[in-house]
């Protein structure tokens, strides 16, 4: 019996051993996977902070004037533009405007406008100046000529005088020359008058002397005093000379005064 009894007991011990053996021999063969990390733990929800206020806009303007300088009594147009403004106005008598908008002026002096634009956000102005000119003078009245009823004969008679010469001479001498000065004058004013009109410059002599010498002396006295004339700005292509000689004398008493009175260059209206 003892000896049943131990040999079950060995048998049992050696079934262990080939256990714990083969169980040894699978764990060496083979890891044991690890167990999987524990999960993160999920964040708490929070509730985003709210968005801060807006501050409201500043309002903006804009004002111009055009045309910027004009002449008094002329006109003028101010233009605006605002943003943001719920307040409008303009100085100088134009008052509460809309936030946008334009508007004629007609100042009688150089003004600045003023536009404030009031708005939650604050206010803001703008300026613009219209400068006022004094309008020019008046154009001066026209000139209005008299209407010349004279005629070129009577304006010739009564305007221009005769050069008188020495005997036998054909030079012009001092009261001769402020003669001449005179009628040149008025030859310029009878010519504005008479556009077309033409002068003859005739040369006079005295009785002494025979026809043929006296037409050619007259011829030089007409010459000398349209030269002078001319000289003194009148229009040569006006002249005409012409020599009577002493076949037209003023008068006929044989002394040195009348003789005097013939020697002569004497100016008529031409034909």
């Amino acid at each position: 019996m003892k000896t049943r009894s131990f040999r079950n007991r060995n048998l049992t011990l050696t079934a262990s051993a080939l256990l714990t053996l083969a169980l040894f021999a699978a764990g060496c063969g083979k890891k044991a996977p690890l167990p999987p990390p524990p999960a993160a733990p999920a964040p708490a929800q929070t509730t985003p902070p709210a968005p801060a206020p807006q501050a409201p806009a500043r309002p903006s303007a804009t004002l111009t004037v055009e045309p910027s300088r004009i002449e008094r009594g002329q006109s003028a147009n101010l233009t605006w533009t605002t943003t943001n403004a719920n307040d409008v106005s303009i100085s100088n008598g134009i008052g509460t405007v809309a936030s946008s908008g334009r508007q004629s002026i007609s100042p009688s002096d150089t003004t600045t406008y003023t536009l404030t634009a009031n708005g939650p956000g604050g206010s803001t102005t703008a300026t613009a100046t219209v400068t006022i000119t004094a309008p020019p003078p008046p154009p001066p009245p026209p000139v209005t000529r008299p209407v010349n009823t004279s005629t070129l004969e009577s304006r010739v008679a009564s305007d221009l005088k005769d050069a008188f010469f020495d005997y036998d001479k054909f030079d012009i001498r001092d009261d001769a020359r402020a003669a001449l000065m005179a009628d040149a004058d008025a030859l310029k004013r009878i010519f504005a008058d008479f556009p077309s009109a033409t002068i003859n410059v005739e040369g006079h002599c005295d009785e002494r002397g025979s026809a043929e010498y006296n037409l050619g002396l007259g011829d030089r006295r007409a010459s000398s005093a349209r030269d002078f004339l001319v000289q003194a700005g009148v229009p040569a292509a006006r002249l005409r000379t012409i020599s009577y000689g002493k076949e037209r004398p003023q008068c006929t008493e044989a002394d040195e005064a009348c003789y005097q009175k013939n020697r002569r260059a004497h100016l008529s209206a031409g034909q």
